[in-house]
């Protein structure tokens, strides 16, 4: 795999992803590009990540399930709390803005990865622990997400204008309110994948900022649309198992979830221009 110039698009194809090269502020007077260059990605890599993720998680069960086992009662909690004071519409909405929230949920998964990765015992404290310490880039993404969440709320409100008024609707009337529906909703998740397949992993590892690793995952995917394609249908169809599970599968798919986006993260991005946080880590190991 050939490691992408951050000056120049790896097929020679202008326009490819973002050059940071051309981005003015692009931090050159402290020595950092603007992003991180990515390596060209084989057509097989999403199952690499997926079996290295499946190596972590065996490494690390208790750690690793326990947390999951956290999300999925979370998960229910928000769901009872949404069918008591709200309605059934509620707990939809819930359960499809999942994927808006579900990468900073993963941080503590990347955590346990990043300790195994270093040769350490990981604790599930511990790895909460290091994920707190970047509370502060969390919460930058946070807040972009809920503000991406509620235009895509809102723009799904807008899309009741093609609910059929009959009673009973026939099929092709639905179709046309239900394919609607989800063209806006897969325009709205393919952005949020776009800023958070590597970024939250990034400032994990590296001393950045959020911006950077933002810009350095959309520019990532760009320039491995074929691949992150297949990435974004395996990651879709992973938390739809666990869905249809009644969020019991949840806690089983989103730890292999989160350790198989470290990995990628890992295969992905060359951030060695950017200090470590692993000296910090290895010293309150």
């Amino acid at each position: 795999m050939g490691l992408d110039s951050a000056k120049s698009s790896p097929d020679g194809e202008a326009g490819d992803g973002i050059d940071p090269a051309a981005v003015p502020g692009n931090g050159e007077e402290r020595g950092l590009p603007f992003a991180a260059p990515c390596r060209k990605l084989a057509a097989d890599a999403p199952m690499r990540w997926l079996r290295l993720g499946w190596r972590d998680l065996r490494q690390a069960p208790v750690q690793s399930l326990s947390y999951g086992a956290l999300l999925v009662f979370c998960s229910y909690l928000l769901a009872v709390l949404a069918i008591t004071y709200g309605n059934l519409v509620v707990l939809l909405a819930l359960v499809s803005g999942f994927i808006f929230v579900g990468p900073v949920l993963a941080m503590a998964f990347y955590a346990i990865s990043f300790q195994l990765q270093q040769g350490r015992t990981p604790t599930l404290g511990q790895s909460l622990k290091e994920s707190w310490r970047h509370i502060g880039n969390a919460m930058v993404f946070a807040v972009m997400l809920m503000v991406i969440f509620l235009v895509w709320a809102r723009a799904v409100s807008m899309t009741h204008v093609f609910f059929p008024m009959r009673a009973r609707p026939d099929f092709a009337e639905m179709a046309t309110f239900l394919g609607i529906g989800t063209l806006v909703g897969s325009l709205f998740a393919a952005f949020v994948f776009c800023v958070s397949a590597f970024s939250l992993p990034m400032i994990v590892d590296r001393k950045t900022d959020m911006v950077t690793a933002v810009v350095t995952s959309f520019n990532a995917v760009l320039r491995n649309k074929g691949v992150m394609v297949v990435w974004a249908l395996l990651i879709v169809a992973a938390v739809a198992a666990g869905l249809v599970t009644a969020f019991i599968g949840l806690g089983v798919t989103l730890p292999l979830l989160g350790h198989a986006t470290w990995h990628a993260y890992q295969e992905t991005i060359d951030a060695t221009a950017w200090p470590s946080h692993a000296a910090g880590y290895g010293d309150q190991a």
